[in-house]
């Protein structure tokens, strides 16, 4: 892997940025980093001309098939030029909607957006699913190797997934919501197993076709292969599978949003294999981890071989969900520099503040991680967990590494454990500090296991100085 300027010519050429020197080899104070992050991250220039959706022939009642009409609105701004494109007043159903460049979708306060649940409203287009690059059911809202676009507004985006709408195609699962399958249903399972049988082989993306009968679930939101992107201010509800989901992306700002998703992989935001992102005051209330930080997965990952960098995550709060911070699973292209800071974690549903998953069948180089000034209120497993046992553990040929994370100023108030740092032999997990950090109503013993260079400096767990874990 190398973490350098390349082209992504499986998913058709797009140039990203050269990566600037990583946090971690600076000398100084690494958030200085963070700073010059943010201050690059520009939102999007949509041009000043604006239409409503109605006066394309939408109409906001709820039954109407208003597919058509998004469309065509679409595509009359973008031959403009560009602009805002206003939904408003109502309750608009549709299938998926397709952005171009220089255009913003906005939804008004009061107004929602509810996308159809019937599969045949989909198009097949380039997405990856759990890492995976393939052919797939149209994400809901979707746009492919475009510049400045956007979707704000103070309204709702509803999937209207369910137990009897999308859910049930995962199949068996354990959460807090019941999916609506039962034994003797279909489900996503063998086609899943397919799909990462054909990555393996490296079988070509094109004919990697997955349709409605596979039940492999479209994501919310996924800007795919874009460049200057916000998403701001919007609710999100009822999501068929991962909510956020730029993919190979750059210059990404997602602010100001609600997200609330109980079912299967429900994930908040998801940025796989984007550089220059700001995820800034966000809600997070999910059915699996509230951000995934992810690269890839396998084989598919180090085809692909375009790492996750230059993360900014502020102001957030995390409720329920697997992980409030995570990074993996899908990690295989790789992450680094990822900057956190004043975010609230506090939930008996959330399983983890801050997490880690990676393998041997991932591998994938993870270093440069940054944390200060979060606030833990409860977690149901451990409030840090470096994790290389995840899923296939140590089967596979690929080393994982997950150096140089450092935690300031973290308060905990109830978790099982404090830390759960647990690397392979022969792939420890490297310098993880942590600095001034209180972790109270620990019930357990941290778990610490092939992990080199634990630094703890102003440590407390229950009320008392650890000079070890």
């Amino acid at each position: 892997m190398r973490f350098d300027r390349r082209e992504v010519i499986a998913s058709g050429a797009v140039a990203l940025a050269a990566v600037p020197v990583r946090a971690s080899a600076l000398g100084g104070d690494p958030w200085d980093q963070a700073r010059k992050i943010v201050w690059r991250i520009r939102p999007p220039r949509i041009p000043g001309r604006s239409a409503k959706v109605t006066d394309y022939g939408a109409k906001g009642d709820g039954t109407t098939l208003n597919g058509r009409a998004f469309a065509t609105a679409i595509a009359d701004l973008s031959a403009r030029g560009g602009g805002r494109l206003i939904v408003a007043g109502g309750r608009f159903l549709t299938g998926p909607i397709e952005l171009q460049s220089n255009v913003e979708l906005h939804v008004a306060a009061g107004a929602t957006i509810a996308f159809s649940t019937d599969p045949a409203d989909f198009p097949t287009v380039l997405t990856r699913f759990e890492g995976v690059e393939m052919m797939g059911l149209a994400p809901l809202i979707y746009a492919h190797g475009k510049r400045n676009i956007a979707i704000t507004g103070a309204g709702t985006l509803d999937g209207q997934a369910s137990d009897r709408h999308w859910w049930s195609w995962k199949g068996p699962w354990k959460g807090t919501v019941d999916n609506g399958w039962r034994d003797g249903m279909p489900d996503q399972r063998a086609a899943r197993r397919r799909l990462f049988e054909m990555a393996e082989a490296r079988t070509p993306v094109e004919k990697r076709v997955f349709g409605a009968q596979d039940l492999l679930r479209p994501a919310f939101i996924e800007p795919y292969l874009c460049e200057n992107v916000l998403i701001e201010g919007v609710k999100l509800r009822g999501a068929p599978f991962w909510q956020v989901h730029p993919v190979l992306s750059r210059n990404v700002i997602v602010r100001n949003l609600d997200i609330l998703g109980h079912g299967p992989n429900n994930d908040g935001c998801d940025p796989e294999s984007c550089t220059d992102v700001l995820i800034d005051n966000v809600t997070f209330d999910t059915g699996d981890d509230c951000i995934a930080i992810k690269s890839g997965r396998n084989e598919d990952g180090r085809r692909v071989a375009m790492p996750s960098r230059n993360f900014v995550i502020r102001h957030c709060r995390m409720r329920e969900g697997h992980g409030g911070i995570t990074i993996g699973s899908e990690i295989s292209g790789g992450v680094s520099n990822v900057f956190a800071e004043r975010c609230t974690m506090d939930s008996p549903n959330l399983d983890y503040a801050i997490r880690f998953k990676n393998n041997a069948m991932r591998g994938g180089v993870l270093e440069g991680f940054h944390y200060r000034d979060i606030a833990v209120g409860e977690v149901k497993q451990a409030v840090i967990a470096c994790d290389f046992n995840y899923e296939e553990g140590a089967k596979g040929g690929f080393v994982p590494v997950l150096r140089d994370v450092t935690v300031d100023r973290l308060t905990a108030r109830r978790s099982v454990m404090a830390l759960d740092s647990q690397g392979l032999p022969g792939a420890p997990i490297e310098r993880v500090r942590l600095r001034d950090c209180d972790f109270d109503g620990v019930t357990t013993p941290s778990k610490i296991a092939f992990t080199n260079g634990l630094s703890l400096d102003r440590v407390h767990v229950n009320g008392a100085p650890v000079a070890k874990l």
